[in-house]
């Protein structure tokens, strides 16, 4: 690649850091629609400063009303490739060492919600296009960095996006891992309802969760009882070694299941406190929609109980994830994040997973296909080359369970930026980069776009 764009992005790395700061400390969790602002008044914020601060650095922008902006570093054709990345975030939940979003920087280390995802990748691909431009480099086909608005959500920022605007066909997106992922499961998303039933033990209060892609690392719940119940509740705490507490209060007694929190897509290592709080519910004694939850998920990932347990060698193994359970007015209501191996049948584990769930009414379904782009595709082996050129590490396609951008290209895959050797921190507490990764990572998107679209 260019000595001089390698200097340019060395040179840009303080402007970076505050860069990034800036955007961190915008908290761009969706909400309630406004005028302007269909996610809500601190996404529309994001959404105006990231289109301010690619028109300050020259690029040509559009902006398509909240949902979705450009910025396109121009060539000798219309063809682009795309670069696709997200400027919302998780809600930041708890268990924080510092404030969320007030971008705290340790050394090289930046800490806040959305350094990684997205916001710190993003920008990298933003500056990999700066220094392209002021390095000079003679390109045949355009670079169109998109920034959508409800990645986290419904993707409703790319439906509005592609009836806008014409969609490249090829591209890439910077929110997930390195070398590069190609295969992308299919996802099965329910959400199901059930009354509660007036049998067994009586649950007065329960809210866990807010978004069903996040595993909770907290479950709280109010029951009825007192210190013989909270007595229970400390013996059943140490026959399984999980972290329960009790507090008795006149109400009843508050019980607390400490989980460990993650992206619902990546279980391994994780533990789903609204699981633990079903396994101790049944233990108590309830009874109805609860223990069917407790029986038939509890704290598996893989979906078997639900009849729903499979794998394939090109994607691997079913995850399910319950990040979302309410208790409201008598009623339950709860989500199941399916995310589903590339050969499996979607409407067959739908049906046997309610089958599994008797008395629970499927309310809401979402079922999105799986995506793949050839490991052989001149896409896969450019942005593999561009890897192991910047890094010399191992560079082979991988497979995920998480969802990305990438499936709205016809050929797109993701890549970074995140590194083999990293913490994975996405959707949990104290979320961070490297500020020095973040600038190879940089380097690897200019390295990667050149080999796309230049001479």
């Amino acid at each position: 690649m260019d000595k001089k764009i390698y200097e340019l992005i060395d040179s840009y790395a303080e402007a970076y850091a505050a860069h990034l700061a800036r955007w961190i400390q915008v908290p761009s969790v969706k909400d309630e629609a406004s005028d302007g602002a269909p996610f809500g008044t601190e996404v529309r914020r994001m959404y105006d400063l990231a289109l301010a601060d690619c028109e300050a650095m020259g690029f040509a922008t559009r902006g398509f009303e909240g949902y979705a902006l450009d910025a396109t570093l121009s060539g000798e054709s219309d063809e682009a490739i795309a670069v696709l990345g997200h400027l919302d975030v998780v809600p930041a939940g708890d268990g924080w060492a510092v404030p969320p979003f007030a971008a705290v920087r340790e050394g090289d280390r930046l800490i806040g919600r959305g350094t990684s995802d997205d916001k710190g990748p993003a920008l990298c691909a933003l500056y990999a296009m700066k220094a392209i431009k002021k390095a000079g480099v003679p390109l045949k086909k355009s670079i169109r960095l998109i920034l959508g608005c409800d990645e986290e959500s419904g993707w409703e920022d790319m439906a509005y996006y592609s009836q806008h605007a014409q969609m490249p066909e090829v591209g890439f997106s910077p929110d997930a891992s390195f070398p590069l992922i190609n295969t992308e499961k299919a996802m099965l998303h329910m959400w199901l309802t059930a009354p509660l039933g007036a049998e067994g033990l009586q649950v007065r209060q329960l809210c866990t969760g807010e978004r069903l892609n996040v595993i909770p690392g907290e479950s709280k719940a109010l029951i009825a009882g007192d210190a013989q119940i909270a007595s229970k509740i400390a013996a059943y705490a140490e026959k399984t070694g999980l972290p329960y507490t009790a507090e008795v209060t006149s109400e009843g007694v508050w019980v607390t299941a400490e989980g460990i929190p993650g992206h619902g897509a990546y279980p391994e290592g994780r533990r789903n406190a609204i699981g633990m709080m079903l396994l101790l519910l049944r233990e108590l004694g309830v009874q109805g929609a609860l223990a069917t939850l407790a029986d038939a998920v509890g704290l598996e990932s893989n979906g078997a109980s639900l009849g729903c347990a499979c794998a394939d060698e090109v994607s691997g193994a079913l995850t399910c994830n319950m990040g979302i359970l309410h208790l409201e007015n008598g009623e339950l209501r709860c989500t199941l994040d399916m995310r589903v191996p590339v050969t499996a049948n979607l409407e067959v584990l739908r049906d046997n997973a309610l089958a599994a769930l008797p008395g629970f009414t499927a309310t809401l379904v979402e079922m999105k296909e799986p995506h793949h782009v050839p490991a052989e595709s001149e896409l896969v082996s450019s942005l593999l080359a561009a890897y192991h050129e910047e890094t010399g590490l191992p560079a082979e396609p991988q497979s995920t369970g998480g969802g990305t951008y990438a499936k709205v290209l016809k050929q797109g895959v993701a890549y970074g930026a995140a590194f083999p050797d990293d913490e994975d921190l996405a959707h949990q507490a104290n979320e961070y980069v490297y500020l020095s990764k973040m600038i190879t990572a940089t380097k690897i998107y200019a390295n990667a776009l050149v080999r796309l679209c230049g001479e």
